[in-house]
């Protein structure tokens, strides 16, 4: 499956309660987000199973604001409903799929106990 312009209209109804989303958060004027396109792109072709979600903070504003976007590009993931993954900057390809592998593998049985041990 190929990459989805998000935007406040859809996002809702691409978020999922199991599995994995990337979203990529960019601006049609920045270099390093013109960079990393084709990656995330190549990305999102490849892993048919990961919703793939770019979203242009230019036309987005209140979705980057939500997701306390600062600086671009900016990778988020959300596995099982929950943000794994928080990094501005661009990633080369291979260090991309490293890190699509890593979200695959993480242990969200882990994950949901320590956030609720941090929240006693």
């Amino acid at each position: 499956m190929a990459y989805i312009n998000l935007n406040a209209d859809n996002f809702n109804a691409h978020m999922k309660e199991e599995g994995l989303v990337i979203l990529d958060f960019w601006a049609p004027w920045c270099g390093p987000c013109k960079m990393f396109g084709p990656t995330f792109d190549a990305a999102s072709e490849k892993h048919a199973d990961i919703v793939f979600g770019k979203i242009n903070t230019e036309d987005e504003r209140d979705l980057a604001t939500h997701f306390n976007i600062r600086s671009i590009p900016t990778l988020i993931a959300i596995k099982d409903g929950i943000m794994v993954f928080n990094q501005a900057g661009a990633m080369m390809a291979a260090q991309f799929e490293q890190l699509i592998q890593g979200l695959r593998e993480l242990n969200m049985d882990k994950v949901r106990a320590d956030i609720a041990s941090q929240q006693e």
